[in-house]
């Protein structure tokens, strides 16, 4: 199993979540919720973006990006 990457840019205020190689990316795909599908060459989900990812105040004061994982069973 590949490991997820994900990678947040407090100037774009993005997060970037990728399953699968981001050099795989082929083509993008913005739904109405301000997320961004990544797709491979064979239409695959490998990765999303998410637009606008905090407000402004928590942006400003942001010092750490708190990650929670689980595995569900």
């Amino acid at each position: 199993m590949k490991p997820i990457k994900i990678f947040f840019d407090k100037t774009g205020n993005t997060l970037n979540v990728w399953f699968d190689d981001p050099e795989k990316e082929f083509m993008a795909e913005e739904t109405s919720e301000e997320i961004v599908l990544i797709r491979d060459k064979n239409k695959k989900v490998i990765g999303f973006e998410v637009l606008n990812y905090l407000s402004s105040s928590d942006l400003k004061d942001l010092k750490k990006l708190p990650v929670k994982t689980e595995i569900l069973t």
